[in-house]
């Protein structure tokens, strides 16, 4: 079983932060799948897929070097492909591709070595490689993350409300047990990351990051010889994630006003007024007034959840909002969170 042994500080010192490298990383991992999670991510792999696809078969080598570190074989990223946030705010993509690029060679050939799962063919052993790695990444996040940034960053921020909400009413527990598949927390000091068999880590004093990223994907995060910090990347619930990505049937926006339609849209799945504000990006107070018309309508209802209350749809809301949508428009997922739902990923450090 692998896990890490955690002391008391660490834990009240965790931070749920925000990465744009990590959204872009676990974007190529989605585009090397090849496989969507719900409707929306299935548009945004029908448009990005081929271009990211033909870019590859112009670079063989950068495709043959991205496979290794991605660990195909071994299930183990290149560290240098992954390395842990810096732990305050959310800095600039370019700021954390950095330190990607600027990877010294030879610790670029150890970590592929390792994810690889053996000797580097001759072929990839190349001073440029972390180069190559940077430059892929970089084509990843402006053609196809940059243009949504601003969306996928009010998901990620929307789970970090719901995780720090089940925090508060269920601690460290509550949680951490369904954050990432065989991920939770056992007691004394100890939170198992995964069922593997790795060697437990004794991380107490450093500092514990959580990083969600909308795909569904994951992976643990350190820096070699003397790590300050780890981060735990995770997929963001699947309602938030679908939720993100729901369009605004034209014929309600018409009825209701834009910003009012797109609460009541997003109400499919239950969410607490905080989590709209970082979902829509409107005004803690526009987001008040449109839940008062919406509940004075009977659109919405809303309970009690621990110290959050949470708005969801009436049957007269869904009749409203399914009513209103084109026939061939696919139906808007609902579900409560978090999601229980465990995913599998092609990860390092599960």
């Amino acid at each position: 079983m692998g896990f890490w042994v955690v002391n008391a500080d660490t834990l009240a010192s965790g931070r749920f932060v925000v990465s744009a490298l990590a959204e872009t990383t676990a974007c190529v991992k989605l585009l090397e799948k090849g496989a969507a999670a719900h409707p929306g991510e299935r548009a945004w792999l029908d448009a990005h897929l081929p271009a990211y696809r033909r870019m590859l078969r112009s670079d063989p080598v950068t495709a043959a070097l991205l496979d290794a570190a991605l660990g195909t074989r071994t299930r183990w990223n290149a560290d240098f492909l992954t390395p842990p946030h810096p732990g305050a705010g959310s800095p600039p993509f370019q700021e954390e591709l950095d330190v990607v690029r600027r990877t010294p060679p030879e610790r670029a050939y150890a970590d592929l070595e390792v994810s690889y799962g053996g000797p580097l063919p001759a072929g990839l052993r190349r001073p440029d490689a972390p180069e190559r790695i940077a430059g892929l990444l970089e084509w990843v996040w402006t053609h196809a993350v940059e243009p949504d940034w601003e969306r996928r960053r009010r998901v990620i921020e929307a789970d970090a409300v719901a995780r720090a909400g089940q925090l508060g009413q269920g601690g460290w527990a509550a949680a951490l047990d369904d954050m990432r598949p065989g991920m939770r927390w056992l007691g004394d000091g100890r939170l198992q990351i995964d069922a593997s068999d790795f060697p437990s880590r004794d991380i107490s004093g450093a500092r514990l990051l959580f990083v969600p990223v909308t795909p569904r994907t994951g992976w643990v995060a350190w820096k070699e010889p003397d790590p300050d910090r780890y981060a735990i990347v995770y997929p963001c619930s699947a309602p938030l994630a679908g939720a993100g990505e729901a369009t605004v049937p034209e014929a309600l926006e018409r009825l209701l006003g834009q910003g009012r339609a797109r609460v009541l849209i997003l109400l499919a799945t239950p969410l607490s007024t905080t989590q709209l504000v970082a979902l829509t990006g409107q005004g803690l107070g526009s987001v008040g007034r449109h839940l008062r018309v919406l509940h004075d309508a009977r659109l919405i209802d809303r309970r009690r959840a621990g110290r959050s209350v949470l708005y969801y749809w009436t049957a007269t809301g869904e009749a409203l909002v399914e009513g209103t949508r084109r026939p061939d428009a696919p139906a808007v997922a609902t579900g409560a969170l978090p999601d229980p739902r465990p995913w599998r990923s092609r990860t390092t450090r599960r």
